[in-house]
């Protein structure tokens, strides 16, 4: 029997994203955000929440664009680091070690380090609440060559993308590979079609 929480912001996973973007008098921040997932194919749109409070939320509200880098395992204290401090009075890149690369698509910084960036235009923003959510078109994917895979995309393996979990507030990463999408649950289709006939 389940037993009811309450209405909690408690789905699993979330994933662990650092959003670059630029400031006043162009100078690069970056912040970390779990509150983000994918959200259009065509055209492929990711989309991200931000409390109104956070400098990145005035950023691209202004710029009209952001980044998102995908820190792998090796980046975990600067990407915790990116959600601690604020942009309003440290340089997070300098602190974390970090190299901001200017996109030659959108009015934002990347971050050199990471092996996977999306380069985005802003699309839509819809005020929700607590948070506004910025839809970004995908201008760009850019990934280092060593994680790519033969069909030129990124292995997740290679990545070694962070995930978080609301309920508990703790980084995890990545298990095992467990099957190929659109594959494993033919095995139900095959059992159900052998059923009528």
């Amino acid at each position: 029997m389940k037993k009811s929480l309450g209405a909690k912001v408690v789905a699993m996973p979330s994933p662990v994203w650092i959003v670059g973007t630029y400031g006043d008098h162009g100078r690069p921040n970056i912040m970390t955000v779990a509150w983000g997932g994918i959200c259009c194919s065509v055209p492929p749109c990711i989309a991200i929440a931000v409390q109104q409070s956070r400098l990145t939320h005035s950023n691209i509200t202004k710029r009209k664009a952001f980044t998102v880098n995908v820190p792998s395992r090796h980046h975990l204290a600067a990407a915790d680091y990116a959600g601690i401090a604020s942009g309003k009075y440290t340089d997070k890149f300098a602190v974390a070690g970090l190299t901001p690369v200017r996109s030659e698509l959108v009015d934002a910084p990347y971050i050199g380090e990471f092996l996977l960036v999306l380069e985005c235009k802003l699309l839509h923003t819809v005020a929700l609440g607590g948070h506004t959510q910025f839809i970004g078109q995908i201008l760009d994917a850019k990934a280092d060559a060593a994680v790519l895979r033969d069909n030129e995309n990124p292995a997740m393996a290679s990545v070694s993308p962070l995930i978080s979990s609301a309920a508990d507030r703790k980084y995890y990463a990545l298990g095992e590979c467990l099957g190929q999408t659109y594959h494993i649950g033919l095995q139900l289709v095959d059992q159900e079609e052998g059923k009528n006939v």
